[in-house]
């Protein structure tokens, strides 16, 4: 089973669907509500954030997670980083996408984002054939 770890708006019934048809497993979910206060610094808010979750060192780095980040791009930098640390890898992430012509305004998900492999191939993007570890 998957943990989703949702820092934005309630997942539907369907998206939760679509996520465990995407990533073929189950997911259960942890919605962890995300407000920051712009006239104030952002790292201990977000270390207040991260207080919130009640996962052990070894959680972090054994169970399989997925995020689905706030929408705020600074707070999401931020959170990539958090949770880089605490796993030892990028964790997957969520996107969404508005369904065209729906009424009222609905969001499907498009994909699962590995940031993981991403962060791989530019990696050898880096070091190309010569054998440098970086």
């Amino acid at each position: 089973m998957i943990l989703l770890l949702n820092f934005s708006h309630p997942l539907t019934t369907d998206q939760i669907q679509q996520v465990e048809a995407l990533s073929g497993q189950p997911v259960e979910i942890m919605d962890i509500p995300v407000h920051f206060d712009n006239n104030q610094p952002f790292l201990p808010q977000l270390e207040a954030l991260m207080t919130r979750l009640s996962l052990s060192p070894a959680e972090w780095q054994s169970r399989p997670i997925l995020v689905n980040p706030p929408s705020l791009n600074f707070i999401t930098a931020l959170l990539l980083a958090e949770l880089h640390g605490r796993m030892g890898y990028f964790p997957p992430v969520l996107r969404l996408r508005p369904v065209p012509d729906a009424l009222p305004p609905r969001y499907e998900v498009a994909e699962i984002l590995n940031l993981n492999a991403v962060r791989e191939r530019a990696r050898a993007a880096r070091y190309p054939s010569n054998g440098e570890a970086g």
